[in-house]
């Protein structure tokens, strides 16, 4: 396609400041028509008849759209442009499969739960115990003589207690208690039983149970 740059002068004929070109293109009629038998001889090419293109055509968008049947692609073209390359393929529905976590065995198996026995001493878990008690500040509002008591219990039967330092009083349905800045709490064996994760999502009833 040739276009054409036609410089502009004022009308003294001398050129402005600035130079001003207008692009012509030309009109589609002259772009897009059948060659003729002089174009067809100086250009080497074969001028295809009507049948052969129309042929070559339909021969070209089954080898484009071989995902198509014939109905389909003719309605295709009735209604927009056919994508010659690049289309999606239809998938079918993958059912999602949900992340499972390591089973007790694996676990055990790739010994995540041994602590070698560096690792064991009581000095490395302090630090712990100084955080842990933070949060069990901040989760129970500083712990204030005048907080009712019910109020502390809900929260922390529902607190973790990684880091705590947990006495054992022995007994047939052990007693756990649990200080913190001079506030004991005592916990029943039978309601410690839970993880801190499930414990945390769990209900406990306002005026918990025990068995004797």
């Amino acid at each position: 396609m040739s276009i054409a740059l036609f410089r502009v002068e004022n009308a003294s004929g001398l050129s402005p400041s600035r130079n001003h070109f207008v692009s012509v293109f030309p009109p589609p009629g002259v772009i897009y028509h059948t060659l003729s038998q002089k174009e067809a001889k100086e250009l080497d090419v074969q001028r295809p008849g009507a049948q052969r293109a129309e042929a070559f055509l339909q021969a070209f968008l089954r080898r484009c759209t071989p995902h198509m049947s014939q109905s389909a692609r003719e309605d295709q073209l009735q209604r927009k442009a056919v994508v010659l390359e690049y289309f999606t393929r239809r998938r079918g529905k993958e059912q999602r499969r949900r992340a499972r976590g390591l089973s007790a065995r694996q676990r055990r198996a790739l010994r995540l739960f041994d602590i070698k026995p560096e690792q064991q001493r009581y000095d490395l878990f302090l630090p712990l115990h100084e955080l842990w008690k933070q949060y069990i500040r901040d989760l129970c509002n500083g712990l204030r003589p005048d907080t009712q008591p019910q109020a502390i219990q809900a929260k922390l039967l529902k607190a973790d207690l990684h880091g705590a330092i947990v006495s054992v009083i022995p007994k047939l349905g052990c007693v756990f208690s649990v200080e913190t800045d001079g506030f004991v709490s005592y916990i029943h064996g039978s309601k410690f039983q839970l993880r801190s994760s499930e414990r945390s999502a769990k209900k406990f009833k306002a005026k918990g149970t025990m068995d004797l």
